[in-house]
């Protein structure tokens, strides 16, 4: 019988390098579903999510041609915890049941040359994911190397990468779910280093 193929959570803050770890992964072999991707597909025009929010929040969240405008629903939400929870609670199951299915059908017919799995979610323990995963991975960096590679990467101030930081989950919280803490705060070759070894030792185990 085949080997049951490993499903990792990948989560971190603003700056973080989750995404870079994440191309590490998939470039050993690893299968990523991208939280950011699915909620994409269940925003689409003539979805379930795409009605209740238009429900929910009006047609002024909606561009001309009838897609989402997520900036300015983000404006509508983000100053208004009642109006976040709301919007969270049309699409984090919807997420959640997307990802799962895409999880099945991987497990159900792996592609040739796939190691496991990867789940790569900003909000996967906010969100309440976590049950989708068999292990949680947490990228972390210190605070100055995250307001210098997100100063870098976007026009963004370093006070309001500091607000964005603020409104995130804790990192200390965070670490508390973790199988696994990846430190980035070195070069890519010391990250690439332990993305390597943990990785070899979870798929070959």
């Amino acid at each position: 019988m085949a080997k049951r193929l490993p499903v990792i959570g990948l989560t971190g803050g603003i700056g973080s390098g989750k995404s870079t770890v994440s191309q590490l992964l998939a470039e050993r072999g690893a299968r990523i579903i991208n939280a950011d991707t699915v909620g994409h597909q269940i925003y689409q025009p003539g979805t379930e999510a795409w009605q209740e929010i238009v429900q929910a929040f009006g047609r002024e969240v909606l561009n001309p041609d009838g897609t989402i405008n997520r900036a300015r629903l983000g404006e509508k939400v983000f100053s208004d915890p009642q109006a976040l929870a709301r919007l969270n609670a049309i699409t984090h199951p919807r997420i959640y049941a997307a990802i799962e299915e895409q999880i099945r059908a991987i497990r159900a017919d792996p592609p040739p040359g796939i190691r496991g799995i990867v789940v790569e979610a900003a909000l996967l323990i906010e969100a309440g994911w976590t049950p989708l995963v068999d292990q949680i991975w947490v990228v972390v960096a210190s605070e100055e190397k995250v307001i210098e590679r997100v100063m870098q990467q976007r026009s963004l101030s370093r006070e309001e990468i500091q607000r964005r930081i603020a409104a995130q989950l804790d990192s200390a919280e965070r670490q508390r779910y973790a199988d696994l803490v990846l430190v980035n705060d070195g070069s890519l070759e010391e990250l690439k280093a332990t993305v390597e070894k943990h990785w070899t030792a979870l798929t070959q185990a």
